[in-house]
């Protein structure tokens, strides 16, 4: 009578998966990433969406500020609870651009429009204003402004004074000799660079350099 043969027993590793298995593995780790991924992008999109319907609200609530302005009210709220109000009306008809400024040029209030920086000349006026604003609402259009192209800048007494852009560079933040105001009257423009980047900050600037060419009513 033979011996029947036995092979020991040799315990299987976890991690050795039948192939089918670690198909399944893999295809959930594929479909959870890509749900991360549609999550955080509609996140960044409805961020986004918020902030342009925020910021083109505002621009109307604004401009009812600035025909009160015009009529002889000074430092006129857009809406009770601000601590700004509107210093010039800004445009660009090349680029079909019709903006409100707004007074300062700190984070909280550049989300409702482009803010004139204090210490600076008021747009119009003799000197060198500084405006700074968003690169992806209010200043979006400076990508796209060339040399020579005009803006209109409205004042409170309803005078009307034209620039003509000279230049404008990239430029680190620290270059702070932009907002100087000695010599000419001129406006300078200041948002973030690069335009299209993921995030907002940074330490690189876009300016344009925009030259007082005449007076207008």
């Amino acid at each position: 009578m033979g011996v029947e043969c036995a092979l020991p027993w040799v315990p299987v590793p976890s991690s050795a998966q039948p192939p089918k298995a670690k198909t399944r593995v893999l295809r959930k780790l594929v479909l959870a990433l890509l749900a991360l991924v549609f999550l955080l992008g509609f996140w960044q999109i409805g961020r986004g969406l918020t902030i342009r319907a925020k910021a083109q609200l505002a621009q109307v609530l604004m401009r009812d500020a600035w025909e009160r302005t015009l009529a002889g009210e000074r430092q006129v709220k857009p809406w009770p609870w601000a601590d700004t109000w509107p210093v010039a009306r800004l445009s660009v008809p090349e680029r079909k651009i019709d903006l409100y400024i707004l007074a300062g040029a700190n984070g909280r209030i550049i989300a409702f429009g482009p803010g004139h920086m204090f210490g600076t000349a008021l747009p119009g006026e003799k000197g060198n204003s500084v405006i700074g604003g968003h690169r992806d609402t209010h200043l979006a259009f400076l990508r796209d402004v060339k040399r020579g192209t005009e803006f209109e800048v409205q004042r409170p007494d309803g005078a009307w004074r034209r620039y003509r852009v000279k230049a404008a560079e990239v430029l680190d933040q620290a270059e702070t000799w932009v907002t100087k105001q000695n010599g000419w009257t001129r406006m300078t423009l200041i948002t973030c660079y690069p335009f299209d980047a993921l995030r907002a900050g940074g330490p690189l600037h876009y300016v344009v350099f925009a030259d007082a060419i005449d007076k207008r009513g």
